[in-house]
């Protein structure tokens, strides 16, 4: 028996996708939520094979909350789950292991036969989702300068960022002047619109 973990915050959603799980004998959603907080205590409670996740649900930024499942769960494998992608971040999550990568709208028999080629060890990402990010513009910043205006993005002052990072606000202050050096972004908010006009953010 496959042991499924479901994070989606959408409830119609969320109710679709275990209906059509529920039909299958080999698959036994062991938890579902609609929280992305709670995903990886739950992840730690059923320490599920395949962990199904929405990466658009609110709350924690991103890819981080797959990371640290990867990280203290290594024999959960992570299919993520999109409507919104970026081509940097299906290309982090390709170089972080994450071994599933499907668009929302695809059939629904695609997640059913996802769930079980995970559980087999394999990998599936959606060919599209694969080849546009392969050939999508690499961003000029480390991973770090990413963080960093990633979480300046999202609202956070410098201030936060040092202390979310452990990093002093004088070295924030210069990764965010050297994020914008390098995009010649005039402002910090310059900086994020180029981004995410690349499709970096």
């Amino acid at each position: 028996m496959i042991k499924v973990l479901l994070a989606e915050d959408v409830h119609m959603v969320r109710g679709a996708l275990l209906a059509l799980l529920t039909r299958e004998k080999d698959i036994d959603v062991v938890a579902e939520l609609g929280d992305s907080s709670k995903i990886l205590p739950t992840a730690r409670l059923h320490r599920p094979d395949v962990a199904v996740i929405d990466i658009d649900m609110p709350g924690e930024s991103d890819l981080s909350t797959v990371e640290k499942v990867h990280s203290e769960l290594p024999q959960t494998r992570a299919l993520l789950l999109t409507n919104h992608w970026r081509p940097a971040t299906v290309r982090r999550a390709l170089s972080m292991g994450v071994a599933g990568f499907l668009l929302k709208d695809s059939p629904p028999e695609n997640l059913v036969s996802a769930i079980r080629e995970l559980a087999a060890g394999r990998r599936v990402i959606d060919a599209d989702l694969a080849v546009s990010a392969w050939q999508a513009p690499t961003p000029p910043l480390t991973d770090r300068e990413m963080e960093v205006l990633r979480l300046a993005a999202g609202g956070e002052g410098v201030t936060d960022i040092a202390a979310r990072l452990h990093l002093s606000p004088g070295t924030i202050r210069n990764y965010l002047t050297t994020v914008a050096t390098k995009l010649n972004a005039r402002t910090r908010v310059d900086a994020v619109r180029i981004a995410v006009n690349a499709g970096w953010l």
